[in-house]
C-alpha cells in the first residue's frame, strides 16, 4: 500500500478536528462521530483538551482507504500553540489545510501557509462549513487564488477539460505539452502537486460528511510515495509523557528500519515502539521507512532532532515573544523549576530558566491562552498551584556593523585564544555559526570545539542582556597550545570573544535592540475606522488602506509593536461595544521603537554579568590575571584584524 503521512492544519474553529473525525468515520475507524465541543473527539485525547474544547497537542490516527495507508497527524489550531504545529511540519509528506467556508482566509491561515511553504509541504485544501449560511464557493476560491496561489484549483474525481487547462497553466513546460497533445497526464498532475505548483481544493461539510469521500479519493489518486534510503534515519517531531510518566519520543522513520531494542542514540535503546491511534497504541517489533511511532526509553532527544543518517531540522520559525515571571506561591521553587523543565522537554520554546540575579523562574510563551493552559497543566500533572506575574515583551539584540571579538583564556597550565567576526544578518534569521579559519592556524578539533561551544548556550546582548539574534558569527582565527590546551579552554575563550566583540560594538554604537511586532487584522464599523487608524499611529504601527468588509464594516490591516498592542483587544471590544474584532499574529522582530527608554529601564551592566564576562585571562610570572575587555586587542597573541 502507498504509505503517506499527512498533517491537518487550520485556523482555530475552521473545523480541523471535525474533518479528522469525518475521515476516520467514513473509513470505518470510528463507530460514531465525536465532537470537539462535546469533549468526545477521537483525536483530542488529553483531559485538558476535552475540558477546553480545543486541540492543544498533536495526535496521530491511522486509516486505510483502498490502496492508501494514511497516517494522520492532527495539530493545534490556536496561534498560541503554533510551535506544536510547526514541529509536525518537518515530517509530513502532505498537508490538509482546512479553511472555513464562511470566514475564508484568516490571519493565522496566512501564517500556516508561510510555514507550509518554508517546509516545502505539498498541500491539499479542504474548504469546510459549506452548509453554513454565508458560505460562498466562488468567493473563497477567488480569495485562495488571489492571496495564497493561482495554483489553488477545485478538483473533481476526473480531470475535466477546464480543470486540465487550469492545472497545465501552472507550469510552462506542462502547458506546452498540453497545448500540443490536448491531454494532461495524471502523473504530471501528481508531480505539480508535489512541487507545490498546484493545490487541489475540495469543498464540503465535515460535520455533514460531505466532500470527505472526494478528498480521500483525491489523496489516493494524486499523492506520490517517497523513496527512502537503506540506512536508518528518523526525525523527532514531538516529546510527550504518558499517564504513567513514561517519556515518549515521536519520530518519522526516513530511511531503513527501526527495530525494537535497537540502540538509537548514544547508548540508549528503543525499549518500546508504539504505534498510536488516538489514545490507544499497539507495540511493534519494527517500524519501516515512512512510518510514524513513539519510542519509549530515550532521554536525550528533542523536537527537530535527526537520528541515524538524518540531520537536525533548522531552528523553528515560530518563536515566543512574551516573558513571564513565575510566582511559586507556597510551593518549593526547585520543585516548580523541575516541573517546568519537564514541560520544556515537550515544548523547547517554553525556555524555562532560573535567574540567580533576580532569584526567579521565567518562561517564554506566545500568548494568554497558552499561559492559562500552562497553569492548568502544572496543577493537573504536578499538583502545583502556581501563578504568573504580569508578562513583559521578550526583547532581542543584534549588531549593525561587522566587529571582531577576541577571547583569551590562559590561567596557569591552560591556553586558548579565539577570534570571532560578528556580522549583521537578515532580519528574523536567528544565529548562524561558521568558520573561515585555516587548519594551519587552528586544528580541526579546536575549530569543532569553538563551533560546538557557540551552539551550546544562549548568548546575551550587552544593551539589556536579551538574547542575540540575526547575526552570523564566524571563527576567523585563534591559537592553541600543544601542551596546555583542552576543550574547556576554548569554551571559555569562545564565550568571552562573543561578549568582547559586543562591547566593542556598543562602543561604536553598533548594537541594536529589537522588539517583536504583530501583524494585525482589525474589523470595525466604517464610522470607527478613523479612531482605529489613530490608535495604530499612537502605537507606533503602520496600516494599509482600509478595505470594505460589507454590512457597514471595514477591515484595517497592518503591523505594530507587541508591547503597544498586547491589551488592544479589550480596548476594541470596549469602543465597538463588542462588535469589533482584532486578530494579532507574530510578525518577527524589528528595531525597537523606544529603545532608549527600554535600555534605561533595564539598567543592565554587561561587565557585572559574571556568567557572561567580556574580559579575558592572561598569564604572567606563573599566574593568571584578568584583563579588561578593551585592553584585550593589544594583548592578543594572534594577529587582530583591526577592523573595529
Amino acid at each position: 500500500m502507498k504509505q503517506i503521512v499527512a498533517g491537518i492544519v487550520a485556523h482555530v474553529d475552521a473545523g480541523k478536528t471535525t474533518l479528522s473525525e469525518g475521515l476516520l468515520y467514513r473509513n470505518g475507524n470510528l463507530r460514531q462521530l465525536g465532537r470537539v465541543d462535546n469533549g468526545d473527539a477521537f483525536l483530542d485525547t488529553d483531559k485538558l483538551e476535552k475540558k477546553r474544547g480545543i486541540t492543544i497537542f498533536s495526535h496521530q490516527a491511522n486509516l486505510k482507504f483502498n490502496d492508501l495507508d494514511l497516517t494522520l497527524l492532527d495539530t493545534p489550531g490556536h496561534v498560541d500553540f503554533a510551535s506544536q504545529t510547526e514541529q509536525v511540519l518537518s515530517v509530513l509528506d502532505y498537508a490538509i489545510l482546512v479553511i472555513s467556508g464562511t470566514d475564508g482566509i484568516q490571519g493565522y491561515t496566512r501564517t500556516l501557509w508561510g510555514l507550509l511553504d518554508h517546509y516545502n509541504v505539498p498541500t491539499f485544501i479542504f474548504v469546510n462549513k459549506m452548509d453554513a449560511v454565508g458560505s460562498d464557493k466562488s468567493r473563497v476560491l477567488e480569495q485562495l487564488q488571489a492571496e495564497l496561489s493561482s495554483g489553488c484549483i477545485e478538483f473533481f474525481d476526473e480531470l475535466t477539460e477546464d480543470m486540465s487547462e487550469e492545472i497545465a497553466m501552472q507550469d510552462e513546460d506542462i502547458l506546452n505539452e498540453f497545448l500540443n497533445s490536448g491531454e494532461l497526464l495524471e502523473t504530471n498532475v501528481s508531480h505539480l502537486i508535489k512541487q507545490r505548483k498546484v493545490f487541489p481544493c475540495y469543498f464540503g461539510s465535515a460535520l455533514k460528511l460531505t466532500g470527505i469521500d472526494e478528498l480521500l479519493n483525491g489523496f489516493e489518486k494524486w499523492t506520490i510515495e517517497n523513496n527512502y534510503a537503506d540506512d536508518f534515519g528518523a526525525r523527532v517531531f514531538k516529546i510527550s509523557h504518558d499517564e504513567k510518566g513514561e517519556r515518549l519520543t515521536w519520530v518519522r522513520v526516513t530511511g531503513g528500519v527501526l527495530h525494537n531494542k535497537a540502540i538509537v542514540i548514544g547508548e540508549q535503546k528503543a525499549n518500546q515502539l508504539r504505534v498510536y491511534n488516538g489514545d490507544k497504541f499497539t507495540l511493534s517489533q519494527e517500524i519501516l521507512s515512512g512510518e510514524v511511532c513513539a519510542i519509549a526509553g530515550l532521554t536525550d532527544t528533542k523536537p527537530g532532532q535527526g537520528l541515524g543518517k538524518n540531520e537536525d531540522a533548522s531552528a523553528p520559525e515560530i518563536q515566543p515573544v512574551l516573558n513571564y515571571a513565575v510566582d511559586p506561591k507556597n510551593n518549593d521553587i526547585h520543585t516548580c523549576l523541575m516541573a517546568l523543565r519537564q514541560l520544556e522537554d515537550e515544548d523547547p520554546q517554553l525556555h524555562a530558566s532560573w535567574s540567580s540575579h533576580l532569584e526567579e523562574i521565567s518562561v517564554q510563551i506566545m500568548g494568554e491562552v497558552q499561559l492559562e493552559i500552562l497553569q492548568q497543566l502544572l496543577l493537573d500533572r504536578f499538583d502545583l498551584d502556581m501563578a504568573f506575574g504580569k508578562g513583559g515583551v521578550l526583547y532581542k539584540e543584534t549588531v549593525t556593523k561587522t566587529i571582531e571579538g577576541v577571547g583569551h583564556f590562559e590561567p596557569l597550565r591552560h591556553y586558548a585564544e579565539v577570534h570571532l567576526l560578528l556580522q549583521a544578518a537578515e532580519g528574523n534569521s536567528g544565529l548562524v555559526f561558521d568558520s573561515d579559519c585555516s587548519l594551519e592556524v587552528l586544528g580541526k578539533n579546536w575549530q569543532h570545539q569553538v563551533l560546538t561551544n557557540l551552539n551550546s548556550k544562549e548568548h546575551l546582548g550587552v544593551l539589556t542582556g536579551s538574547p542575540l539574534t540575526d547575526m552570523r558569527i564566524t571563527l576567523v582565527g585563534g591559537k592553541a597550545s600543544i601542551v596546555h590546551s583542552v576543550g574547556g579552554d576554548f569554551k571559555e575563550a569562545t564565550w568571552r570573544a562573543v561578549r568582547q566583540g559586543l562591547m566593542v560594538a556598543k562602543l561604536n554604537n553598533a548594537c541594536q535592540l529589537l522588539e517583536p511586532w504583530y501583524r494585525f487584522r482589525l474589523v470595525v464599523d466604517q464610522e470607527q475606522v478613523g479612531r482605529a487608524m489613530s490608535d495604530v499611529q499612537k502605537m507606533s504601527g503602520n496600516f494599509n488602506t482600509p478595505e470594505d468588509a460589507g454590512n457597514g464594516m471595514s477591515i484595517l490591516t497592518g503591523n505594530a509593536p507587541v508591547s503597544e498592542m498586547r491589551d488592544y483587544a479589550q480596548e476594541v471590544n470596549a469602543y465597538t461595544h463588542g462588535e469589533g474584532q482584532v486578530e494579532c499574529f507574530v510578525d518577527g522582530y524589528r528595531p525597537c521603537h523606544n529603545a532608549e527608554e527600554i535600555i534605561d529601564k533595564y539598567d543592565y551592566d554587561p561587565v557585572s554579568d559574571l556568567e557572561n564576562t567580556p574580559g579575558s585571562v592572561f598569564c604572567a610570572h606563573g599566574a593568571g590575571y584578568p584583563v579588561h575587555w578593551d585592553d584585550v586587542p593589544q594583548m592578543a597573541h594572534y594577529p587582530y584584524l583591526n577592523n573595529n
